[in-house]
């Protein structure tokens, strides 16, 4: 028999089922009543992991979920064409394709070798896990002239090598290796 979670128990990145479908916590608010007799609700931002839609629901504080059996395996980056991307898993060595809308932005972050964490939901790959920061080359920024901080702008724009944009300092050089937040894609500092 599977654990039972509690609604007031969920945070972030909790892995929940609702109606028989895998879900992840993205953000959970308590709102306790003011009067007596009132009921402690639970507002939670929550991503389907079949379906990677993203929605908010109310729950009562005492509803119970099950935990979903849910098994993440670690994989490698191959490579992507046509017929989805693939990876190879690092237990079983099969070679895994998941099709582009189980992989929301992941390929902005994917490079060859990448480890990633691939989720099986019941024995089928549902979607991938990226690492909370990944290390990428930068192919194309602008160099930082002397002065440039005078007009307040202390970000410039730098291309990485999969092609994503993003923000960095003025000290980052063309060719450096930079870690990069996967989620709000911001720069991390250097690798």
């Amino acid at each position: 028999m599977a654990a039972l979670i509690e609604a007031i128990d969920l945070k972030r990145k909790t892995f929940f089922e609702v109606d028989g479908l895998p879900f992840v916590c993205l953000d959970v608010e308590i709102s306790t009543p003011t009067a007596r007799g009132g009921q402690t609700l639970v507002r939670v931002k929550m991503r389907n992991l079949k379906t990677r839609a993203v929605f908010d629901r109310t729950f009562k504080a005492g509803d119970r979920f099950k935990e979903p059996d849910l098994v993440q395996s670690p994989a490698s980056y191959l490579y992507s064409d046509g017929n989805g991307s693939h990876f190879m898993d690092q237990e079983s060595f099969e070679t895994l394709t998941l099709q582009e809308d189980m992989l929301g932005d992941a390929l902005d972050f994917l490079v060859d070798g990448q480890i990633v964490q691939i989720l099986l939901f019941n024995g089928s790959v549902i979607g991938l896990q990226m690492p909370q920061q990944v290390e990428l080359t930068v192919t194309y920024t602008e160099p930082g002239i002397r002065g440039d901080t005078a007009s307040g702008s202390v970000n410039k724009a730098a291309t990485l090598e999969t092609g994503i944009e993003i923000r960095v300092p003025l000290f980052v050089k063309q060719g450096e290796k930079v870690r990069v937040h996967t989620e709000t894609r911001e720069f991390m500092g250097r690798a």
